[in-house]
């Protein structure tokens, strides 16, 4: 009887390592001997190597201000050295889009009120 409990069908092989011979070159193979400016060596785990823009560059500001053609706040993260916006919230196609709807309801004549331009997710 059968301690471990799994079902097998009956007169399936039995799993059995596969053993590669060592071939007749490696067994003849002369060692080498590179000097220590061709060798590779294992490299430190105890340093760690990050490819993180955000954490090598301190070149950003975060800027806030009021876009009046919208009517909302604006956040940026700006690159300093480039003057390039980095993130923007919200983006541009709602910056737009809120701008337009406030100059259709501003060129009514009825008095201005809260247009509600944004989808709610």
């Amino acid at each position: 009887m059968s301690t471990d409990f799994s079902i097998r069908p009956v007169g399936s092989p039995a799993p059995s390592p596969v053993v590669q011979p060592v071939s007749q070159a490696a067994s003849n193979a002369v060692p080498t001997e590179l000097p220590a400016s061709q060798s590779v060596g294992a490299s430190d785990a105890s340093t760690v190597t990050r490819n993180d823009a955000q954490l090598v560059t301190f070149d950003i500001s975060h800027e806030a201000f009021y876009d009046r053609a919208a009517g909302s706040m604006v956040y940026e993260v700006v690159d300093q050295k480039t003057d390039e916006v980095v993130t923007q919230y919200p983006d541009e196609a709602v910056l737009r889009r809120r701008a337009y709807f406030r100059a259709l309801e501003m060129s009514k004549d009825d008095p201005p009120r809260a247009v509600p331009t944004d989808l709610v997710a």
